[in-house]
């Protein structure tokens, strides 16, 4: 049996499985890619490694906190003193190793890099080190004749696409979102709204400026990941986090209801 989002576009359930999704995202929007490639541009997943501290440390409590004895210099009388030190809590701070796979679309001969796609994850939102990694990455990207093209469907976390915050619409702002940056345009934006109650639209991803770009079906590529991660079965009895304005959450908890989830 098909599993069938109960939204229109993007999911908002899906956000609290983003590293499975967004894994998805990437496996499948390379494949819908590759096969609309003329034959000499290939189109390859990449990776980017990194260390990020785990929000959750093990606190423990050391139980016995040393004490000192200080002899009294008095020649008269001899006085144990107890001095209580302070008693830390102590923690476990490991870095965790993360791993980012994102689109190059490459030439064949000699492999030069036309386009990089990314697909948002929520540590390259959360300002640590997953913020300054990708950063850098677009950096070198908007330095370099290279397509630039950012889909953030994560609600989480501050925005980091390639275009100053304080340009991105004020009604856009709790939209899901893609920026894309064609080369031979310079400093020229193409910013895109994806509203909740709305299909996640087609996207024309650039190749080179003599030839058409490649249609990247959003819609159709997040709903292959909803049936082959059979996410008809969340949990939809609960609010999707992060919250949505009052007047979406209604509409979504109607959508749930028609659907047979709440």
């Amino acid at each position: 049996m098909k599993c069938i989002s109960p939204f229109p576009g993007m999911n908002p359930y899906l956000e609290a499985h983003w590293g499975d999704v967004r894994h998805c995202l990437v496996q499948y929007s390379c494949n819908a890619i590759q096969a609309a490639l003329p034959d000499d541009l290939i189109a390859r997943i990449d990776e980017r490694v990194y260390f990020e501290f785990d929000d959750v440390c093990v606190p423990r409590v050391v139980p016995d906190s040393p004490t000192a004895i200080r002899q009294s210099t008095s020649t008269d009388t001899a006085i144990n003193e107890e001095e209580s030190f302070a008693e830390p809590l102590i923690f476990v701070v490991e870095p965790v190793e993360l791993t980012e796979g994102f689109i190059e679309i490459r030439e064949v001969d000699g492999g030069r890099v036309v386009t990089v796609l990314e697909f948002l994850s929520i540590d390259n939102k959360a300002g640590g080190e997953g913020t300054r990694q990708y950063y850098a990455k677009q950096s070198q990207n908007l330095q370099s004749p290279t397509n630039l093209v950012e889909i953030d469907l994560v609600r989480a976390g501050q925005r980091v696409l390639s275009i100053p915050t304080s340009m991105i619409p004020k009604e856009w702002e709790n939209d899901y979102l893609a920026c894309i940056r064609r080369s031979w345009r310079g400093s020229h934006r193409e910013l895109y709204a994806f509203p909740l109650r709305k299909r996640l639209p087609v996207l024309s991803i650039p190749l080179r400026s003599h030839e058409p770009p490649v249609r990247l079906d959003l819609q159709a590529i997040l709903e292959q990941c909803y049936q082959m991660g059979r996410y008809d079965r969340l949990n939809y009895r609960e609010d999707a986090k992060p919250a949505r304005a009052e007047a979406d959450r209604a509409w979504a908890d109607e959508l749930l209801k028609v659907a047979g989830k709440r």
